[in-house]
């Protein structure tokens, strides 16, 4: 009897210990920062696109400033109208901001032909085709960036007041940027960020002047990258690999157009590589892969191995990535100490080139500080 009673203590705890795991609570999920532009692409725009060009990797660097240890994420739906090339062009939500930038550079200002564009469609695409993260921990927020009014006469398109009760009830805030100063625009505008529980934006056509300010680091900062992306071990299939490759060479080719663009490129790398220890973004690095947990090198198939891995053997292989590894961590801290030194010139001379309130980039930026959950 003893013997039965004390297996049915046993059996009876265990059951508990299993009850009390099933409803523990949960491990804090890692915030997300989810951001998407939705942006008009037709010719009156080409000068706010050009611009946004420019200061995207600021913007991003702005994300990353506010909430360091986030997961961040941009998106872009570009839109014109039916007609055009296009109505909508649909670019993920994703962690690999250099893949989005390369996309957003291949993006032209043309077409619209009429006054009203495809508003409707492209805020549907945004708010029910993206894939957005759940949870409180999350910021989603849209940019809807153009400067004319919806067709409201496309009897197929989604109108944008249903668009937006669901964007509310996904904890989407979606902010309504105008360019120029149409007023049939500024009216849909401010119901659009009324509804969307964002800002109504007003800037110039042209997105208001795009300041760039140079420092005494720059040059530095762009020498350590590219040491930096020395480290980088492409792996995987070959397209993959030549798409990591092209990564780690976009900086040069940056650097050769808009050094402080190259620079705002490099300082936004080096404060992710803190939390997610990349040199390139959105994976394909396999030193940074190891180090971040996302793969194993022992699982890694040899024919995916990049050639100078391949001669080696297993023991061979994991010091070439502890050592490269190491060497990235290096530099990675002598970079650090630079893009402090930078911030601190940008802050230090904002004020005295800074550009006006309304521009784009600034707007967004002032924007992102205040809706970001921390």
């Amino acid at each position: 009897m003893t013997s039965f009673n004390s297996i049915r203590a046993l059996a009876i705890a265990a059951l508990a210990s299993a009850a009390a795991l099933a409803f523990a609570a949960p491990a804090s999920a890692k915030p997300t920062v989810e951001v998407a532009f939705v942006l008009d692409t037709t010719g009156s725009m080409s000068a706010l696109i050009e611009g946004a060009k420019r200061k995207i990797w600021s913007i991003a660097t702005t994300i990353v400033d506010q909430n360091p240890d986030a997961e961040i994420k941009i998106g872009l739906i570009a839109y014109r109208d039916i007609g055009d090339d296009y109505v909508t062009r649909s670019f993920a939500l994703t962690t690999d901001i250099q893949d989005l930038y390369a996309n957003l550079l291949e993006t032209k200002a043309r077409g619209g032909g009429d006054w009203p564009e495809s508003v409707n469609e492209a805020l549907d695409v945004a708010v029910n085709k993206l894939q957005w993260s759940e949870g409180k921990d999350s910021s989603r927020i849209i940019f809807l960036v153009g400067d004319a009014p919806p067709h409201m006469d496309y009897a197929q398109d989604t109108k944008f007041p249903k668009t937006l009760a669901v964007a509310r009830q996904k904890d989407i805030v979606v902010n309504a940027v105008q360019a120029g100063d149409a007023r049939d625009t500024a009216q849909v505008w401010h119901e659009i960020a009324d509804r969307g529980g964002g800002r109504y934006i007003p800037i110039p056509q042209d997105g208001g002047q795009v300041v760039i300010i140079e420092t005494p680091y720059d040059d530095e900062i762009i020498i350590l990258q590219k040491e930096i992306n020395g480290t980088v071990l492409p792996y995987g299939p070959p397209a993959l690999q030549r798409r990591t490759e092209g990564k780690a060479r976009q900086l040069s080719e940056v650097a050769a157009a808009a050094p402080a663009s190259a620079s705002d490129m490099a300082s936004y790398i080096n404060k992710r590589a803190k939390v997610a220890s990349e040199a390139v973004t959105g994976g394909g690095d396999l030193v940074g892969d190891v180090a971040a947990g996302r793969t194993k090198l022992d699982t890694v198939k040899d024919d995916e191995l990049p050639d100078s891995l391949r001669k080696l053997d297993a023991q061979q292989r994991a010091s070439e990535i502890e050592t490269r590894l190491k060497t990235r961590k290096a530099l990675n801290d002598k970079l650090a100490a630079l893009v402090m030194k930078r911030d601190q010139y940008v802050a230090a001379h904002h004020d005295k080139s800074a550009p006006p309130a309304s521009s784009f980039d600034r707007s967004v930026a002032d924007t992102l500080k205040a809706q970001i959950k921390r």
